[in-house]
C-alpha cells in the first residue's frame, strides 16, 4: 500500500506557474502508475494527467496538453506537475492517485490510492 501527500498549491496569478508535488511513502513510487486529477468549484473531479512506472510515457487532458508537464523522480519517490501559463478555470484542488497495475489510465475509478490535494488558485 502506498501513502500520497499532495503540496506546492497555492494563489498565482493568471498567465504564472505553479508546480505541485506528489511524495509517496509506504512503497517506492516505481510500483505505480500516478496520475493527477483536479475538482473545481461546482465540477466533477476530473483527469489532468498520469505518468507510467517509470516515466516513458505520460498523457494529458486536452484542456491542460502544452501547459502542464508530469514527471517523476523515483529516487525521491515524488511526482510533480508544472503548470505553466495558467488560467482561472485551473482553479480546483489538485489531486494524485496511484495504481499499481501498468497501463495509463484516465478514469478516477482506476486508480487505488489518493491523496488529499492542495488548492490551486488562479486569479485572473
Amino acid at each position: 500500500q502506498v501513502q500520497l501527500v499532495e503540496s506546492g498549491g497555492g494563489l498565482v496569478q493568471a498567465g504564472g506557474s505553479l508546480r505541485v508535488s506528489c511524495a509517496a511513502s509506504g512503497r517506492t513510487t516505481s510500483g505505480y502508475v500516478v496520475g493527477w486529477f483536479r475538482q473545481g468549484p461546482g465540477k466533477e473531479r476530473e483527469f489532468v494527467a498520469t505518468i507510467s512506472r517509470y516515466g516513458g510515457f505520460t498523457s494529458y487532458a486536452d484542456s491542460v496538453k502544452g501547459r502542464f508537464t508530469i514527471s517523476r523522480d523515483n529516487a525521491k519517490n515524488t511526482v510533480y506537475l508544472q503548470m505553466n501559463s495558467l488560467k482561472p478555470e485551473d482553479t480546483a484542488m489538485y489531486y494524485c492517485a496511484a495504481r499499481s497495475w501498468d497501463g495509463l489510465a484516465t478514469g478516477e475509478y482506476e486508480y487505488a490510492y489518493w491523496g488529499q490535494g492542495t488548492q490551486v488558485t488562479v486569479s485572473s
